[in-house]
């Protein structure tokens, strides 16, 4: 729905081993953390391996596992969450192409019997690393 907006300019951050950077949800409404399907982040054409993703909303850390049954944290729109994984960068290294891609389910929006809207969106942005 908002894709060139899920990444926030600038947020990309590093701490050794880890990268992150801040998104913003591409709808328009709050969602809970079970809609939060699956994210992906890569650096540079570096995917993080996925066991390492984990999201940040409300100031909690959470596995992608652990999303997928929460019904009491929720991502607003105007709220960014975390994105995090395992890439190493350096800082102050230039700039860096930042690839993010979200799964997101749309719990009231039924599309047949038994499914509901899911949304697959993607964003790129280009920015330096800064160390967290």
């Amino acid at each position: 729905m908002i894709p060139d907006r899920i990444i926030e300019q600038g947020t990309l951050t590093t701490n050794g081993s880890r990268s992150a950077v801040e998104v913003r949800i591409p709808w328009y409404r709050a969602l809970p953390g079970s809609c939060i399907a699956g994210a992906k982040l890569s650096i540079d054409g570096i995917p993080a391996a996925p066991e390492t993703l984990r999201w940040e909303m409300n100031g909690t850390e959470f596995t992608f596992d652990e999303l997928r049954t929460n019904t009491d944290e929720w991502w607003f729109p105007l709220d960014s969450a975390v994105l995090s994984g395992e890439v190493p960068l350096a800082a102050g290294d230039g700039e860096h192409t930042v690839d993010v891609d979200l799964t997101l389910y749309i719990p009231y929006i039924v599309i047949s019997d038994n499914e509901v809207l899911h949304i697959e969106e993607h964003d790129t942005k280009t920015m330096k690393a800064v160390n967290a």
